[in-house]
């Protein structure tokens, strides 16, 4: 699957703003802004897989609520396996 350089960038942004919201959402869960980010690109490529289809596309807000939730649900795993 081949990016053009904006497509990339947007999808950074959205992945980073998405990281940050779930370390809003998630508090005492996260690993610090950069890491946050970095866990909201990642989930932003989760809840592609994860809603792939279910969330209508070509719409910001719907793609930042969705890398959210993906995100959220990836601290969420990584909280765990952490305690464990």
């Amino acid at each position: 699957m081949a990016f053009d350089p904006v497509s990339l960038i947007i999808f950074l942004a959205i992945g980073a703003v998405a990281g940050w919201l779930a370390g809003q959402i998630m508090r005492g869960g996260g690993f610090g802004v950069l890491g946050n980010i970095i866990v909201g690109i990642l989930g932003a490529v989760v809840a592609g897989r994860l809603f792939a289809g279910m969330i209508p596309g070509g719409f910001p807000v719907a793609d930042i609520i969705s890398a959210t939730i993906g995100a959220v649900v990836l601290l969420f795993v990584i909280g765990l396996v952490k305690r464990a």
